[in-house]
C-alpha cells in the first residue's frame, strides 16, 4: 500500500517508521524541510533500537529496507498516488481543516485520509471535504513503535468500508485497532486528561510536592510513570489542548484546566520537549 504521513513530528515520523517497517511504501510530508531532515535522523535512530534483538546483518538490511521505503518532501503533489493518508499535524481543529481541505483536492477519489487527532472530532474535519464518508480517526500511542494500541474513530458519516480499511491496516502494523464512538476526548484522554489535570490542582494547592505525586502513583498504583511526569511527556501545550476540547465538547467543569498549566504553557514550560516542566531536562 502507498501512504502519505502528514506532519514529520514525533508522530508523524513514528507513524511513517511503522508503516514503512511493515512494507509500505510511505511519503513522510511536512512544510520544514528541517524537521523533515530531523525526522528521517528519528526513524533511523528507533530503528536501531527496534531491530537490536537482530543479528548484525539482520539488523542492518532491516533498517535499510526500512528507510529506502520513505520519501520524504514538502510537496503535495504526490498525494494524488496514495492509498491512504494519515494527517499528524498539531493538535488543532482550524489546522487539521486547513489540511484536510488540501487533502480533499489532491487525494484520489479512493483515498481513505485518517487524522491521528487524540481529542477533535473526526465529525467536524470530515464536514469540511467533500467526502465525509471517506475521513476516520486513528489515534496512534506515543512513542509509536513501541505502543500497541490505535483508536480507530468513527464520524458520523464514516463509511463501514473505510472503517474495515483501516482496521486491516491497524492489524497490519501489528497495532491493536479498538472502535471507538466520536466524542470528545475518545476512551483513552477522556479518562487520561482528568487524572492529570487532576495532579496539577493537587501540586497547585500545595497538597505534596510533584515527585511525591508521582511516587503515590508509581508504587501505590503501579503506574509506570507518574500523572506529572506523564504530562512532561506528552507535552504540557498538548495537555492543555485537549482538556479544552474536553470542556468546550462537553461544557462540563470537571474538564476546566489547572490555572497552573496555562501559567506554565505561557511561560513556555512545556515538558519535556522544551527542557522544562514539572521537572528539568538537561540537554542531551
Amino acid at each position: 500500500m502507498r501512504i502519505a504521513v502528514i506532519g514529520a513530528g514525533t508522530m508523524g515520523n513514528g507513524i511513517a517508521q511503522v508503516c514503512a517497517f511493515h512494507g509500505h511504501q510511505v511519503y513522510l510530508q511536512d512544510v520544514d524541510p528541517k524537521r523533515l531532515e530531523i525526522a528521517l535522523s528519528g526513524v533511523r535512530k528507533s530503528l536501531g533500537r527496534v531491530t537490536r534483538d537482530l543479528d548484525v546483518e539482520a539488523r542492518e538490511s532491516k533498517i535499510s529496507e526500512t528507510l529506502a521505503r520513505i520519501e520524504a518532501g514538502t510537496d503535495l503533489t504526490p498525494l494524488a498516488d496514495v492509498d491512504f493518508v494519515i494527517e499528524a499535524v498539531f493538535e488543532n481543529l482550524e489546522i487539521k481543516c486547513q489540511v484536510f481541505e488540501k487533502l480533499d483536492k489532491v487525494c484520489g477519489p479512493d483515498c481513505i485520509m485518517a487524522s491521528n487527532t487524540s481529542s477533535i472530532s473526526i465529525t467536524r474535519i470530515a464536514a469540511i471535504t467533500s467526502r465525509p464518508a471517506s475521513v476516520i480517526g486513528m489515534h496512534f500511542m506515543n512513542p509509536v513503535p513501541v505502543m500497541k494500541l490505535v483508536e480507530v474513530i468513527r464520524g458520523l458519516e464514516t463509511a463501514d468500508a473505510s472503517f474495515e480499511k483501516t482496521k486491516d491496516l491497524t492489524l497490519g502494523l501489528n497495532k491493536v485497532p479498538v472502535e471507538v464512538k466520536d466524542f470528545p476526548g475518545f476512551v483513552s484522554n477522556r479518562i487520561l486528561l482528568p487524572m492529570l489535570n487532576e495532579a496539577m490542582f493537587v501540586l497547585m494547592e500545595g497538597i505534596a510536592r510533584p515527585e511525591d505525586v508521582d511516587t503515590v502513583f508509581k508504587l501505590g498504583l503501579r503506574h509506570p510513570m507518574g500523572p506529572l511526569e506523564l504530562a512532561d511527556f506528552i507535552g504540557l501545550d498538548v495537555c492543555l489542548d485537549i482538556l479544552d476540547v474536553l470542556y468546550e465538547g462537553f461544557k462540563d467543569p470537571k474538564y476546566r484546566a489547572a490555572p497552573i498549566l496555562r501559567q506554565m504553557v505561557a511561560a513556555g514550560r512545556l515538558g519535556r520537549k522544551s527542557g522544562r516542566g514539572f521537572y528539568s531536562y538537561p540537554a542531551k
